[in-house]
């Protein structure tokens, strides 16, 4: 019970630095708004009589909003306040939900609307992420960032998956796409009035000129990110790891898993969104196993084994004849993703400096998404040369066997012993970050 009652309180002891609670209640309201858009977009273009067509292409156009400027906002985060940039994206997204809202109350809203509103939701993400990752190091002592990052991963799924969709479903289903919308500006405002609050500390703000010299171009600033990137073992050969597990993960994941349900288990859509659910059960339970404990030494080591072994199931996903054994497939898979997830998270705002955090959270994003459209255009094609059995084979299995190259080309078992993490920052700085905590959390 003792041990219990240290991991929650480890927990939730970020929460006790006001300019961090401020920022993480936000980002749940701009979560949730992320959630209901998923259901209102969808009805939405159906009242408009689209269909998976439309639906794709609005999907696209937010794909392309991300891709387009991500790494413009890895930049933007560090030459900028971060505060400013979040409140900024938080200010956007408020606008375009506002006249998208309405446009579909007075029933002038055409696709082409959607379609630009899925691509400034794309492009504001862009921006919003590499900020905010940068932004929480800034707020919160080193020894405190694995806590935070994990609550993020907890809620994120619950938030965005469950609570946002299920919201935004009552609302269609009681009334109309239209305010389900006007429901989404809504928490948007919320989201930038929590935001508000936040001091506008120097803390939050880029790095000034060194010694009278102006600020570096951004073509300079995205190259040093390069670099840095290239010449760090340890990250670079992370993100490729990365790039061939999504590649050969998502397609599978995110296009044939349906045929699964519908093929191997004679389900329906609501047996698929169940299947969903425990993958977000999951993602939700290894937040919260890795956050409520100590950074562990092996980080490194203990990242990659849940990445590589946390695919493995999904090998069996094309033999599954029972629901139980997808469900505990997802669950397992989720539980190591997010552990996985969690430690890389507080591994890059721990050991990336601080001027550099923005532009190599924006990359790890650009890579790890570069080739997530590649991937699920190519798993349809697929099905015509390969079985749906051995597609699962092949997307459990790559990660694995990629993965143990990675960690021995990059040296991960001795650059985590080189460079231990589990020292706290001593109290003294904590006064800097997020204002003043209460003397039990120093």
């Amino acid at each position: 019970m003792s041990a219990l009652k240290t991991s929650a309180l480890r927990l939730i002891k970020p929460l006790a630095f006001p300019d961090y609670a401020l920022l993480a209640s936000a980002l749940v309201f701009s979560t949730f708004a992320a959630g209901m858009w998923a259901v209102a977009m969808v009805y939405q273009v159906r009242r408009l009589g689209g269909g998976p067509v439309e639906l794709s292409a609005v999907a696209t156009a937010n794909a392309a909003g991300l891709l387009c400027f991500v790494l413009l906002g890895g930049i933007m985060a560090d030459r900028h306040s971060c505060r400013r940039i979040v409140m900024l994206v938080e200010a956007l997204s408020l606008a375009v939900m506002g006249v998208t809202a309405v446009l579909a109350m007075t029933e002038v809203l055409q696709l082409w609307h959607l379609m630009l509103a899925g691509f400034c939701t794309g492009a504001g993400s862009a921006f919003f992420y590499p900020a905010y990752s940068a932004l929480l190091p800034k707020m919160l002592p080193a020894e405190q960032l694995l806590a935070a990052n994990g609550l993020e991963g907890t809620a994120r799924p619950v938030v965005h998956t469950a609570l946002g969709p299920m919201a935004a479903g009552f609302v269609v289903a009681a009334l109309s796409p239209a305010h389900a919308i006007v429901g989404i500006s809504v928490i948007h405002l919320a989201a930038l009035l929590m935001l508000r609050r936040i001091p506008n500390r120097q803390a939050y703000n880029a790095p000034g000129p060194v010694d009278g010299q102006g600020q570096p171009g951004m073509l300079r600033q995205l190259r040093e990110g390069i670099g840095y990137t290239v010449r760090t073992r340890w990250l670079l050969w992370t993100l490729l790891f990365s790039v061939i597990s999504v590649f050969t993960f998502i397609g599978p994941f995110e296009v044939l898993l349906p045929f699964i349900v519908s093929g191997n288990l004679h389900g329906d859509a609501r047996l698929f969104s169940f299947a969903l659910a425990f993958f977000g059960l999951g993602s939700a339970i290894g937040s919260l196993l890795v956050a409520s404990a100590k950074f562990p030494r092996r980080y490194l080591s203990l990242m990659t084994a849940c990445w590589c072994l946390g695919t493995l199931p999904l090998a069996l996903v094309g033999y599954v004849d029972a629901a139980w054994m997808l469900f505990a497939i997802l669950l397992a898979f989720g539980i190591t993703d997010a552990v996985g997830m969690v430690i890389w998270g507080t591994l890059l705002q721990r050991r990336v400096p601080g001027h550099l955090l923005g532009r190599i959270s924006s990359l790890d994003f650009f890579v790890s998404l570069a080739l997530m459209p590649l991937s699920m255009a190519a798993a349809g094609p697929l099905t015509q040369v390969l079985s749906l059995q051995e597609i699962f084979v092949i997307a459990g299995l790559a990660s694995p066997l990629f993965g143990i190259i990675a960690w021995w080309a990059g040296r991960f078992a001795r650059d985590e012993i080189a460079h231990p993490l589990s020292d706290p920052v001593p109290a003294a700085l904590d006064g800097e970050r997020g204002g003043e905590a209460p003397a039990s959390s120093r």
